[in-house]
């Protein structure tokens, strides 16, 4: 298929960082519906094969911040965009073959250091590739303008440990809106260097980072501060989780917002007040 170099399309992007590769390797279905999503002036997302990876538009970067990732993505989220972690049955029936609406959901961005809400009616579009459905289109149309709520100050004190950058950058901005308390560093090295002069409540840190892994990470952050909450996100499953020793929550990712929200309360309703 032929781009035009003056459209947006799949030609005027380079895909070769990200998880789909090069275009000439996509199946045609693939190349139509990547050209749907970069061509439509509405928020729209593309979530392709059973690793679910996400590609994004313009319209929809913007409406998720300025700081978010660059359209037009094209990696295993580690985190859910907020439209797709709406509902997740949905994007499962969507991608069963089944066309659905989600109306009036109630979805949240980063703004300001807030959490901006708003109202969106959600389409789910199969794609199919053949016989089978090879990914699913959602679009995205706001139903109301956003409003900004401003989370309660007496949050935890959390360092997040993530070697994707443009992760590691939406994750921290997100426990920020929610009221917390948040650094983000790549690595175990710079995560025990501000451990050895800051105290946190909670350390969330990816299982597999470079160098010293996410769980010998934490067990020296253990020693250095016995009272320290841990939450592991991996990609892996719990296979290298099994044989840890100390107490921790862990997600498995992609991982949804309210998951974390979760697991973040448990701390919280145990934590001492004023600790």
């Amino acid at each position: 298929m032929h781009v035009p170099a003056n459209n947006a399309g799949v030609a005027s992007a380079d895909w070769r960082p990200t998880d789909l590769g090069e275009p000439q390797s996509w199946p045609a279905t693939l190349r139509l519906a990547v050209d749907i999503v970069l061509n439509t002036p509405l928020p729209m997302l593309l979530v392709w094969g059973p690793r679910r990876i996400v590609v994004f538009n313009d319209a929809y970067a913007e409406l998720a911040g300025p700081r978010h990732p660059r359209a037009p993505g094209g990696r295993v989220p580690a985190v859910w965009p907020a439209p797709l972690a709406a509902s997740p049955a949905t994007l499962d029936l969507a991608y069963a073959g089944e066309v659905r609406q989600l109306a009036r959901q109630q979805l949240g961005f980063v703004r300001d250091g807030a959490l901006a809400s708003a109202d969106y009616d959600l389409y789910f579009t199969p794609v199919r590739d053949g016989e089978a459905v090879g990914g699913v289109l959602c679009s995205v149309t706001p139903s109301a303008p956003l409003a900004c709520v401003h989370a309660p100050a007496d949050g935890l004190r959390i360092l997040v440990v993530e070697d994707n950058l443009d992760s590691q950058y939406l994750v921290v901005e997100m426990l920020k809106a929610f009221g917390h308390e948040a650094e983000g560093v790549g690595d175990a090295d710079n995560a025990l260097a501000l451990m050895a002069h800051s105290s946190y409540n909670v350390l969330f840190s990816d299982v597999s980072l470079p160098g010293m892994s996410g769980v010998d990470l934490a067990r020296e952050a253990l020693r250095l501060h016995p009272g320290l909450n841990v939450i592991f996100a991996s990609g892996y499953g719990d296979a290298l989780l099994r044989h840890v020793e100390f107490a921790h929550q862990s997600l498995q990712k992609p991982y949804e917002l309210e998951q974390l929200q979760a697991a973040l309360a448990t701390i919280s309703q145990r934590r001492p007040a004023g600790v």
